[in-house]
């Protein structure tokens, strides 16, 4: 199950949000300095670390799963948001240049397929980042924040399956390494404990940041699916006789 909408913003507009937010735009900074005229796309809820790099881009969008919810971004402009299903994006074949996975991976019904399409819109040479909770980190363990729901990862599992699915894993970081705690006295030594952290104890952090490239020497087996999944409007109403149910008989 996804972590809903609500809970997201609220996660994001609260103090250890907030600073979740700055720990984890630490760690992309340190794989992706600047994006010149890319095309970026965000997959799952990376509207707080998008406004870092879509100055940059040609164009930046927020595809947001359908069992999560979606919201409008940017703030007071043409909205970039689109409502999706992660294994049928709406973009043709090689369209993107990079992509933004968080609060994503965690989630998927069916990683392999999801990662298979991401493959698919990835221009040759296209690069994905993925942010997921590490299995080891106490992040995982805790509830009260989004990075405690969903299915965490270690960091062998998460290049296993970046192999498994065409591409290359590269650089890699971590990040969250101060306890997820509400209490405004240990988020004060939000600062120690991160720099401890990488020092001592780097295996347990909170969350994986791994960089990989699309791999374009091994083709990937597709196989065909029945019936595409499609949105149906909550507001239709039910019951309603149709056109053919009026028909004389």
């Amino acid at each position: 199950m996804h972590a809903d909408i609500v809970d997201l913003r609220e996660f994001y507009h609260s103090s250890l949000g907030r600073l979740a937010d700055h720990s984890i735009s630490m760690a992309l900074a340190s794989l992706w300095a600047r994006l010149p005229d890319e095309r970026l796309v965000g997959l799952g809820y990376a509207v707080p670390y998008l406004d870092r790099f879509r100055v940059d881009t040609e164009r930046t969008f927020a595809f947001m799963p359908a069992g999560q919810g979606a919201v409008n971004w940017p703030a007071g402009e043409m909205s970039a948001t689109a409502l999706v299903f992660d294994e049928e994006l709406p973009l043709p074949d090689s369209s993107v240049d990079r992509i933004l996975m968080v609060h994503s991976l965690e989630f998927a019904e069916n990683p392999r397929e999801t990662m298979k399409e991401l493959w698919r819109v990835l221009s040759p040479g296209g690069r994905l980042v993925i942010v997921v909770p590490n299995r080891r980190g106490v992040w995982a363990r805790m509830e009260h924040t989004p990075f405690g729901s969903g299915r965490p990862y270690s960091r062998g599992q998460l290049t296993a399956l970046l192999r498994e699915t065409n591409f290359t894993p590269g650089a890699s970081a971590e990040a969250l390494f101060f306890p997820p705690s509400k209490l405004r006295s240990v988020q004060k030594l939000r600062g120690a404990f991160e720099r401890l952290g990488r020092m001592l104890w780097p295996m347990f952090s909170g969350v994986i940041v791994v960089e990989a490239q699309k791999r374009l020497y091994q083709g990937l087996p597709v196989a065909a699916r029945a019936s595409r999944r499609v949105f149906v409007p909550v507001l239709a109403p039910q019951g309603v006789p149709t056109t053919r149910d009026r028909l004389p008989r």
